[in-house]
């Protein structure tokens, strides 16, 4: 069994599940959810097992897909995250229930199948052709993702503004593939690095191409100055598809960054010393664009929004400045940040869910007093917030650790000072939330009600962030071989 026939399995399982719903309306929420976590389950396991055999892909797919340790890392990243936002689902019905017309949610058990397809095809696409297709499956599940509690003012603000912004993003996205066809007359990424590094081929139109290119996935990826749209978006949708664009989305749009820059950089391109100052410069801005305004914000939901973008502009930094001192190649570090990402940033939304799920409220200060309601969570949201800002021992220590070697390696020290105040302030902001939820003139006491298996599985992902933060070797091998090489300039 190849990777390519697991993918296949998830396409006619997330389809199957879309029809089942709809022909079978007797069928229970519980049962739909179980079903679909299940199928994805398998999914990863049927993955694993064709990830290890090493069979190849199908012949007719092969001009169009790769299968490399990049490819298969993200492949696994996105079946993870899924299996994830699926459990947060279930973990959010009280509040899905409330805001959605009749209390009927089940696509939202079908479509981020759909989804993870999308990203998993992403994550080995060798063309920018097979990246729009891809690209497009993920985004326009989003639309409707994104606005499903029709009965939330707040989702369908999200819903029309990510509606534009995104189809405008697009249209920016196609335009740079157009330019950059017509500089090098190739569509995929090897193509594209063999014709820049050629005297003949244009440097101004494949410039470009380059900014239009980059600009639309800055957009996906929500890096400066295409940002804006992140607050809103991320209040109004969904918690469990708040969090599918905070970590599988970005995950998606960076790994085609990756391959894109990759490109772009290759040995003797003529354009590789400008997209690396664009990726430095644009890094460094899309920290200070999201850390400065998270310092004001009362919203928890916001304030993880801007959490979101600052740490884009680390993930830009990566990609920009690499690291050499780790055996990590650029698109290594970019993919190790991310996997110290994804615990931290679904720890704090699973707690948002618990909390909402018992009545409470999205402002920090209902997080007032937590301590004494739940030991638990506010233990768990501790370790995730401090993990978020980068306290030592964490995994988001590592994370940017990686990130300032390579940028002093680089020689980068504006982009580095910008990166030390991001983080700075990052401690403000989410030691702030902290110290709100030990204060002790909480107006309520009451415990919360928090299931065992929600408890174990909060517990789970805490470890995951100490463990990664004391222990990051086994990460950084699994990334090691990544082969995408940056070009210092």
């Amino acid at each position: 069994m190849s990777v390519f026939s697991v993918e296949i399995f998830l396409v006619v399982f997330g389809l199957a599940l879309l029809c089942l719903e709809a022909l079978v309306p007797t069928l229970t929420r519980r049962t739909l959810a179980g079903i679909s976590i299940g199928g994805v389950a398998l999914a990863f396991v049927l993955f694993l097992f064709a990830s290890k055999s090493g069979a190849d892909l199908p012949a007719f797919v092969q001009p169009y897909h790769q299968l490399d340790t990049l490819a298969v890392f993200y492949k696994g990243f996105a079946l993870v995250i899924t299996l994830l936002v699926l459990w947060l689902t279930v973990e959010s019905s009280a509040y899905l229930t409330k805001f959605t017309p009749g209390g009927n949610f089940s696509e939202l058990f079908s479509l981020p199948i759909l989804v993870c397809v999308g990203m998993m095809w992403m994550a080995s696409a060798k063309d920018l052709i097979t990246v729009f297709v891809s690209l497009e499956l993920v985004t326009v599940s989003f639309y409707v993702l994104v606005a499903f509690a029709r009965k939330s003012n707040l989702a369908l603000e999200a819903g029309v503004k990510y509606l534009i912004l995104g189809a405008l993003s697009t249209g920016v996205l196609v335009y740079g593939i157009a330019w950059v066809y017509g500089a090098t007359g190739a569509l995929s990424f090897e193509g594209i690095g063999t014709a820049l590094a050629l005297p003949e081929t244009s440097r101004t139109a494949a410039l470009l191409g380059a900014a239009f290119l980059l600009s639309g996935l800055g957009f996906k990826v929500a890096a400066a100055p295409f940002q804006m749209w992140v607050p809103d978006v991320y209040q109004g949708a969904p918690i469990p598809v708040t969090v599918f664009l905070s970590v599988g989305s970005k995950a998606a749009g960076f790994v085609v960054l990756t391959r894109t820059v990759e490109s772009f950089m290759a040995t003797g391109s003529v354009i590789a010393a400008e997209v690396q100052g664009l990726l430095i410069v644009g890094g460094a801005l899309t920290i200070l664009l999201g850390s400065l305004p998270a310092m004001f914000q009362t919203s928890i939901k916001r304030l993880l929004a801007y959490s979101s973008i600052s740490h884009a502009g680390y993930l830009l930094l990566a990609l920009g400045a690499g690291s050499a001192r780790f055996d990590l190649s650029s698109g290594g570090v970019v993919a190790f940040y991310l996997a110290t990402y994804l615990p931290m940033t679904v720890l704090s939304f699973l707690v948002l869910a618990i909390l909402r799920a018992n009545g409470g409220g999205e402002d920090i200060q209902d997080f007032r007093g937590l301590a004494r309601r739940s030991p638990v969570l506010a233990l768990a949201m501790t370790l995730s917030l401090a993990s978020l800002a980068g306290l030592p021992l964490t995994a988001g220590f590592m994370g940017k650790l990686f990130v300032f070697f390579g940028l002093v390696d680089q020689a980068a020290w504006g982009a580095l000072a910008c990166a030390v105040i991001g983080a700075a302030v990052g401690f403000y902001y989410y030691f702030r939330a902290i110290l709100v939820m030990y204060a002790t003139d909480a107006q309520t006491a009451e415990p919360l009600k928090v299931a065992t298996g929600t408890k174990a599985g909060a517990i789970v992902l805490a470890v995951v962030i100490v463990v990664i933060g004391v222990y990051p070797k086994p990460l950084q091998q699994l990334l090691a071989p990544v082969p995408v090489t940056v070009v210092a300039h």
